[in-house]
């Protein structure tokens, strides 16, 4: 059965570093034998279908390739059609009310619970909040992620050590779901 996924690349094509131009990542993801390939942005977003099941060997594969395509290690989530569109319909916020650049979606690469982030006073932040899913964390910056203290307590290593985890913006974030259901 073909599933149509998202990959989700951490830390490329920012600040001059980790470059992998789009055409390149839809070249690899053809080699790799995937489908329906779509790239969103510069910042790594591809949609694309496959036969395989397991999100994490596909994550595997992607990173493995893109090591030897480019040299240096790129780590990605990727999720299925579903997953993206669950993310998004549980959005404790009010998107619909929100300019895009006020609302991010961390993905990770496992589930995280709240005695991750046990230490933060959240009303120290306000109105800036978050409230975490399974495998993600909503973030409500209203000044935008640039501004955002929060954003930098929420990642700092006490938080995220021994995670995987890539933001992205909430026009993003409904992209994705756009473009894994087209």
């Amino acid at each position: 059965m073909t599933t149509t996924y998202a990959a989700l690349l951490r830390g490329i094509n920012v600040g001059g570093g980790k470059r992998v131009p789009m055409a390149e990542l839809r070249t690899v993801l053809t080699e790799l034998g995937h489908t329906g390939i779509a790239t969103y942005l510069q910042s790594g977003n591809a949609v694309f279908r496959s036969d395989e099941d397991d999100e994490d060997a596909l994550a595997a594969a992607l990173e493995q390739a893109l090591h030897q395509r480019f040299g240096f290690p790129v780590d990605c989530l990727v999720r299925d059609v579903g997953y993206l569109a669950a993310v998004a319909g549980a959005c404790p916020f009010p998107a619909a009310q929100l300019a895009g650049k006020q609302l991010h979606v961390t993905y990770f690469d496992r589930a995280v619970d709240a005695e991750r982030f046990a230490g933060l006073e959240p009303e120290s932040f306000l109105p800036e909040e978050f409230r975490l899913g399974d495998r993600c964390l909503y973030l409500y910056a209203p000044d935008g992620l640039g501004r955002s203290k929060l954003a930098v307590a929420l990642t700092r290593p006490r938080h995220v050590k021994g995670l995987t985890a890539t933001t992205r913006n909430w026009n993003t974030v409904a992209k994705l779901v756009e473009l894994t259901r087209g």
